[in-house]
């Protein structure tokens, strides 16, 4: 059960915020992080600006 209650939550991208943290641990140290609504908040409008290879 935790197996796919691990699988659920990264397909949903519950884990993108804590990779992207970690990310900017090691990339960028020692700049600020934003929070995890503003990451989601980039994220989205990032999204709706480059539709990618979305279906609709």
């Amino acid at each position: 059960m935790r197996g796919v209650l691990w699988w659920v939550r990264s397909l949903m991208g519950d884990h993108d915020y804590e990779r992207f943290v970690a990310h900017r641990a090691r990339a960028h140290p020692g700049e600020p992080v934003p929070s995890e609504r503003e990451y989601w908040r980039a994220r989205y409008a990032d999204a709706d600006r480059n539709p990618g290879a979305r279906c609709c």
